[in-house]
């Protein structure tokens, strides 16, 4: 693990101060003081119906701001970095099947022992083998050591915690590392529209809240680029909301949103460029059969023609979602910058080129 100084903060206080925080502080959702950790976002009825079979302590306990929660993991390996309590897992093992595997990873211990005690009991209400669902103790920026192979995982996905890591580039470059080709990862985090002063990232409850560690978002995509996740694109987001005062008047004038953002371990272009390809959503997705939702302005109706730039067409016929759509054309013939996202070019370029956040 980097041992670097960050801000005047080493990795191993701003781990004590997560896990006292998580640990020890928070009881359940209720004592949170911002809407940071604390999602505000309602989710599709699918997942609704299978929340009901999440065990209601943790329910209770759950700590997260969206609903990272993506489709076609049948038979599929998935880790959720940061579990907590296991909310997220108890879901994606019910999306995994009795084929399939989902391992959560969280540091606190607390939180694992609420998580495991419930997993026997679960498997056999649904009918899953026992050893589908698995938690483990580790850092999300050591995953080696936690025993996560290399090329081995087919989805990582996250809820509200890489903001609290201490070295966020060791945790994307651990991501990138343990996919697959062509794997994803799909995450909620919180970011903020300016980089934060020194004293807003070592504040132990601002960090605890999400808020101290968000990463600004135009630092975000450098980092995303340099690692090679070239194209990262937001599916949903929403403001947060600071309602403590004594918590607002330091962060002074510092904007956050929470956001579910979605990249694969495919080897994308830097912008968005035009090929002519166009994609038809076969609507085979069985808890989405209307429409898929790629991304906030990507929205596939079943068997309507949409024209995508030339990573969008890879990350549909590429990835595990290849089956589902019909992708037309090839890069054969190159038509320039495709208009993605804002519906111009402008546009487009003003936003980096490629569809990320």
């Amino acid at each position: 693990m980097n041992a670097r100084l960050e801000e005047g903060l080493v990795p191993a206080d701003r781990h004590t101060a997560v896990r006292e925080y998580y640990g020890r502080i928070l009881k359940s959702k209720n004592d949170l003081r911002t809407s940071a950790c604390c999602s505000a976002e309602t989710p599709p009825g699918w997942l609704q119906r299978l929340m009901a079979a999440v065990p209601e302590e943790i329910r209770e306990r759950f700590y997260g701001c969206g609903s990272p929660i993506p489709l076609a993991l049948e038979d599929r390996t998935v880790l959720d970095l940061g579990c907590g309590t296991g909310r997220d897992c108890y879901l994606l093992a019910q999306l995994t099947g009795s084929s399939g595997r989902v391992i959560g990873l969280d540091m606190t211990g607390e939180q694992l022992d609420v998580a495991r005690r419930h997993v026997a009991a679960f498997s056999r209400r649904l009918g899953l083998p026992p050893d589908v669902l698995e938690f483990r103790q580790g850092y999300i920026e050591a995953l080696d050591a936690a025993g996560i192979a290399d090329a081995s995982v087919d989805a990582v996905v996250s809820n509200c915690v890489i903001n609290l890591s201490p070295d966020k580039e060791a945790v994307f470059r651990e991501i990138r590392r343990v996919l697959k080709p062509g794997g994803e990862l799909y995450f909620s985090d919180v970011f903020c529209d300016r980089r934060l002063p020194a004293g807003v990232q070592t504040d132990a409850v601002l960090v605890g809240e999400c808020l101290g560690g968000a990463l600004y978002t135009e630092d975000f995509r450098r980092l995303m680029g340099k690692i090679g996740f070239e194209d990262v694109r937001s599916v949903r987001a929403a403001a947060v909301t600071v309602t403590d005062e004594k918590l607002a008047e330091k962060l002074g004038n510092a904007r956050f949103v929470s956001r579910t953002l979605r990249a694969f371990k495919l080897p994308l272009e830097d912008r968005c460029e035009d090929y002519g390809q166009v994609a038809v959503y076969r609507g085979t997705l069985a808890r989405s059969p209307a429409v898929f939702e790629l991304d906030d302005h990507h929205r596939f109706e079943r068997r309507r023609p949409l024209t995508v730039c030339g990573n969008t067409a890879d990350m549909l016929q590429k990835t595990r979602y290849a089956p589902h759509f019909e992708v037309i054309g090839d890069r054969r013939e190159h038509h320039g910058l495709y208009a993605c996202g804002a519906g111009s070019e402008t546009q487009a370029q003003a936003d980096g080129g490629a569809c990320c956040a």
